[in-house]
């Protein structure tokens, strides 16, 4: 047998091959379910996921709210000293610059 009948014959057994997997696929979209039930599983995947969540207790909710509360305060002062010192930095440039 040539390479080129060998090269046909798997090109025609690739295609053979490839029809019944079309069919294939549109049995499969037939079985697909409806939307309302696919709403309906997410929403039983969902409660079941947050069965599995581990809720802080209101101790540890204070806390990290503390700790948030703090670190804000934190980083707005820097930012606000940064930016006095920013200001007077660039006004003294504007003066000497000036005149």
């Amino acid at each position: 047998m040539s390479d080129n009948e060998k090269i046909e014959k798997t090109g025609a057994d690739a295609q053979a091959a490839a029809k019944p997997a079309k069919a294939e696929k549109k049995s499969k979209k037939d079985e697909k379910p409806g939307f309302f039930q696919r709403v309906a599983r997410w929403f039983r995947e969902m409660k079941s996921e947050l069965k599995k969540v581990v809720w802080p207790t209101p101790k540890q909710t204070i806390n990290n709210t503390v700790i948030v509360i703090v670190c804000v305060i934190v980083v707005g002062i820097f930012i606000w000293v940064f930016d006095a010192l920013a200001s007077s930095i660039i006004a003294a440039l504007i003066d000497l610059f000036k005149g």
